[in-house]
């Protein structure tokens, strides 16, 4: 007998999200006999302690493929946090109660770390309760901090992005250092780990390319040895390029830049480390500075995603609904590379257990001795992971994207407060 199954998208959204949605439910789709109707949750979990859910079986095949193309979260994403079982036991039951009400038996979750934690626990409560739920997480991270795979889907696009706009803006500013701007500061996402810092580095290839340094959380800040650099650059080449990265901390574990709040997982909220940066630069050196802060536009930036990225994305949500009708539970559709000149790579499955709660930093031998650089090892890891272009289409000078129907499902349960 066929059952239902539920697709959610978790935390901040990629430019590659919506293609990992399109292989899940291309998926499920080939499958009718196991898998019957696609319910996605309406803004991630959310929908599913709500009821709030959406019929996507009612999705046509050409708006389904078009998800491949669109950047965003065409469901609504969310952050919100699943806390422990003991303590917020009544959430978990609810979403069985959920499922059960639906005949939902497959729960697809698309996101990092926190949705890979609350995979595994909704998998596991299942199985207390004598649910028969099979539970796979989708992975999904910009901060390619999750473990055992090779590489987060998100996080390529994001690299090239990054990649291409430190490179296009530091010839800009080399084209006007010697009568304005002599340093730029470029503000990237990563919290904890220098993923997204290190991609800037594939801009510059050789002695004096831009960026001239880059700040990692994996380093200590350093104000005076930071500045020092920053004026050897400006003397040496006429300007200075950097790229830094919001987690950057003090050797006390302190971030630059912090503004005291937290978000729904718990983490401290970030963000403004590049005009922090660039006060230090004007304090200690006197130089003319301009700083931009990527944010948002690095992980909506559909129109340059790595080729590479967008297949991964798809590959692995096509292959969460393999492991799941072959009755494998617990896992997430992990990345391993096989070679790299050239680049190849293939799918296996990871235990969940392995990865939750677990975070993938820059490794020693990625940073640059000095610490302001990455090395030839990081070169040869990221080069591979911006290759190709995959251009959405475009009508009236704008990308095409998806648009969905959205149809709601109705509700069976009483009124859930969250």
């Amino acid at each position: 007998m066929a059952h239902n199954a539920f697709y959610a998208q978790s935390g901040g959204v990629t430019a590659v999200i919506n293609a990992s949605a399109c292989g899940v439910i291309e998926a499920c789709r080939r499958h009718p006999d196991q898998i019957g109707k696609v319910y996605a949750g309406h803004n991630g979990i959310i929908g599913a302690l709500t009821e709030d859910l959406i019929d996507v079986s009612r999705e046509s095949d050409e708006a389904v493929a078009a998800l491949r193309h669109t950047p965003g979260g065409a469901f609504g994403s969310c952050r919100y946090k699943l806390k422990d079982i003991e303590t917020h036991r009544a959430q978990y039951e609810r979403l069985i109660e959920v499922f059960r009400a639906h005949d939902i038996r497959y729960f697809f979750y698309n996101g990092g770390g926190d949705s890979a934690d609350t995979c595994l626990k909704v998998s596991q409560l299942s199985e207390k309760l004598g649910y028969p739920l099979t539970a796979i997480h989708v992975p999904k991270t910009v901060d390619n901090d999750l473990p055992i795979t090779d590489n987060s889907p998100g996080f390529g696009s994001v690299a090239k992005y990054i990649a291409t706009s430190t490179l296009e803006a530091s010839l800009d500013i080399a084209s006007m250092c010697a009568t304005s701007t002599k340093v730029f500061v470029l503000e990237v996402m990563g919290r904890h780990a220098g993923w997204i810092a290190a991609a800037g580095g594939l801009a510059g290839q050789g002695e004096g390319e831009p960026p001239h340094l880059i700040i990692f959380p994996e380093v200590a800040f350093d104000r005076s040895a930071v500045m020092a650099r920053v004026d050897e650059a400006v003397k040496k080449y006429g300007y200075c390029v950097i790229v830094v990265s919001e987690g950057a901390r003090y050797e006390d574990g302190t971030f630059l830049a912090d503004s005291g709040n937290t978000d729904a997982f718990g983490h401290r909220q970030l963000g403004g480390v590049a005009p922090t940066l660039a006060g230090m630069v004007k304090q200690d050196l006197g130089y003319k500075y301009h700083w931009a802060v990527a944010d948002y536009l690095q992980r909506a930036a559909r129109h340059l995603a790595s080729r590479t990225d967008v297949e991964q994305a798809y590959a692995v949500g096509q292959k969460a609904v393999e492991l799941a009708v072959a009755g494998r539970n617990s896992m997430m559709p992990a990345i391993k590379r096989t070679s790299d000149a050239p680049y190849a790579w293939t799918i296996e499955p990871a235990p969940l257990a392995e990865i939750a709660n677990r975070e993938k930093f820059m490794p020693a031998e990625y940073i640059s001795e000095d610490g302001f650089g990455i090395t030839e090892a990081c070169r040869q890891y990221l080069s591979p992971l911006i290759q190709g272009e995959d251009f959405p289409p475009f009508e009236n000078g704008l990308p095409r994207v998806a648009k969905l129907a959205l149809h709601r499902v109705e509700r069976k349960l009483p009124a859930f407060t969250l």
